[in-house]
């Protein structure tokens, strides 16, 4: 890696976070749907709270599933729950397939309707643009996924900072009026636990980004660090939707709501286009870490794992089966979901990760075993 990426620095502390914002971000996170449902329903102090609650339990995972990855040297999602469940580790397997397969389904979906109704794009046009861009970044591999997806979070950070800037410019005062009340809504707590325990589940998806950890400081700085890229986003959304509280509560697509009251047309383009990339992001992230679990497989089993070429026809192959699943109702069915599918992860990741996966890392003292 040259250039930007050149910097140890970089790759340690700044790109796990931007590679795992960039899966999680997603299409309720990024048209602000999810900020609403989790926290801003919640009133302005109660949201910050749950956003604080939040970010402790995804910190926390994070710098754990970090450090215990770095430990174990397990750099793809099955080595890592073979050394957390033992042979229990095929119940995250069996999960995390349904969750791959359900959440790009939402996502062909979502892109090829963001294309159409904002940059008037065919729908099946966006969809095959997705699977191309994802098959491109699948076939080059985990070195070009991480840097494209680093850049494209600073990216998204332009826009969000960008959107956040012209909202307060017009609608400052609300702003700061409601921040006043300190408005707190029962179930703040619940919800922004809820909220972090179902983001955390594609974390082990993404054990690439930890193959340069040389220290325990190193791990649980850069878990710590990513929970915070992840997050700031969701608190930017949340100050700005408060200019238009509590009428944006029911607002199907919140921020595209915000622009077109704001006449943020130049704004609505750029973010349809960042929004888009996203979509891409989260599906090649994701596909990232199947392919490495297969090739950690196939290269124990026959000393050799997947070509590029192989790479990016499972991808293309499993964005094409999941955009066939989003026609026929699919997308329905994950809504009705993802709230099973949270708690599920949290019994099989979250809590094996602060009990077994706690006394591991506490009982290594730092050391990893020799090779």
């Amino acid at each position: 890696m040259s250039g930007l990426f050149g910097s140890r620095w970089i790759r340690i502390y700044l790109v796990p976070g931007a590679v795992f914002q960039s899966v999680m971000i997603g299409g309720g996170y990024g048209t602000g749907r999810e900020i609403i449902q989790y926290f801003t329903s919640f009133g302005f102090l109660g949201g910050a709270l749950g956003i604080g609650i939040a970010f402790l339990l995804m910190a926390t995972v994070l710098a754990l599933t970090f450090e215990l990855s770095r430990l174990t040297r397990s750099y793809d999602y099955r080595n890592f729950f073979k050394h957390l469940l033992g042979r229990g580790w095929i119940a995250y397997e069996l999960m995390v397939i349904l969750m791959f397969l359900l959440v790009l389904a939402v996502l062909a979906s979502a892109a090829g309707n963001i294309l159409r109704e904002n940059l008037r794009i065919p729908y099946f046009a966006g969809i095959i643009a997705m699977l191309a861009c994802i098959g491109i970044l699948t076939f080059y591999g985990r070195e070009l996924i991480a840097k494209v997806l680093t850049v494209w979070s600073l990216f998204l950070y332009v826009v969000f900072i960008t959107f956040f800037i012209i909202v307060f410019a017009h609608a400052g005062d609300t702003i700061q009026q409601q921040i006043s009340t300190g408005e707190i809504v029962a179930g703040w707590a619940k919800s922004g636990f809820k909220y972090g325990a179902y983001n955390m589940a594609a974390v082990p998806l993404l054990l690439y980004v930890a193959r340069g950890f040389e220290t325990r400081r190193e791990a649980t700085v850069s878990g710590l660090i990513a929970a915070v890229i992840a997050l700031l986003p969701g608190l930017i959304f949340h100050v700005s939707f408060f200019a238009a509280y509590p009428e944006i509560l029911v607002k199907p697509i919140p921020v595209y709501w915000m622009m077109n009251q704001l006449g943020m047309t130049v704004l609505i383009v750029v973010y349809s286009i960042m929004l888009f990339g996203t979509f891409i992001e989260t599906g090649a992230g994701m596909l990232q870490g199947i392919n490495d679990r297969l090739d950690a497989y196939l290269t124990e089993s026959r000393g050799q794992g997947l070509s590029r070429l192989m790479h990016a026809g499972i991808a293309v192959s499993a964005v094409s089966v999941s955009a066939i699943l989003s026609l026929v109702g699919i997308t329905k069915l994950i809504a009705e979901g993802y709230g099973t599918m949270a708690w599920i992860f949290f019994f099989i990741y979250i809590v094996p990760l602060a009990t077994i996966g706690l006394r591991k890392i506490l009982t290594s003292n730092g050391r990893q075993p020799t090779a």
